[in-house]
């Protein structure tokens, strides 16, 4: 995970960009998984544990109807909350991620069914995971996970 963290800070160095994250299932590893980089504050605006489905809607403006319709575990939602850290953060980039860690089910979809995102203006990459393991493997996958799709979207 370090390794891609570090690839993470270095490019967004080297292209003179900020980033946030927006986190649910990870509660905050992704950010802390860059600020462990040295010389992260250069560029680490912060970050949003969105946890509870409601601050997704009332601080990084998901639409609420796509909330009650399918709940927090959808690829949409992971968009907007992406798109959401950056408005509410100031940052160039934004990265979100929101799944099930387990150990229920959640919005109908089974444990290891995770979504992240990157954004960077209009542009959005947002994967769909079907990760196995336990809680903690999930969480840490996500991670690794979230930190390769902004290296994908800063390309």
């Amino acid at each position: 995970m370090k390794p891609a963290a570090e690839g993470v800070i270095a490019a967004l160095v080297e292209r003179g960009l900020t980033v946030a994250t927006a986190e649910s299932l990870t509660g905050g590893l992704v950010c802390a998984a860059l600020t462990d980089v040295p010389g992260a504050s250069a560029v680490v605006r912060g970050s949003v544990v969105a946890y509870a489905t409601e601050l997704k809607a009332s601080v990084l403006e998901v639409d609420r109807e796509l909330l009650a319709r399918g709940g927090a575990v959808q690829e949409d939602v992971a968009r907007q909350m992406a798109v959401g850290v950056c408005r509410v953060l100031g940052s160039a980039v934004g990265v979100a991620t929101t799944g099930v860690a387990g150990p229920d089910p959640q919005d109908g979809q089974p444990v290891g069914t995770v979504f992240v995102a990157a954004a960077l203006e209009d542009d959005v990459v947002v994967r769909r995971l079907a990760l196995a393991g336990d809680r903690e493997a999930i969480r840490l996958q996500t991670v690794t996970e979230a930190l390769a799709c902004v290296t994908a979207l800063l390309g």
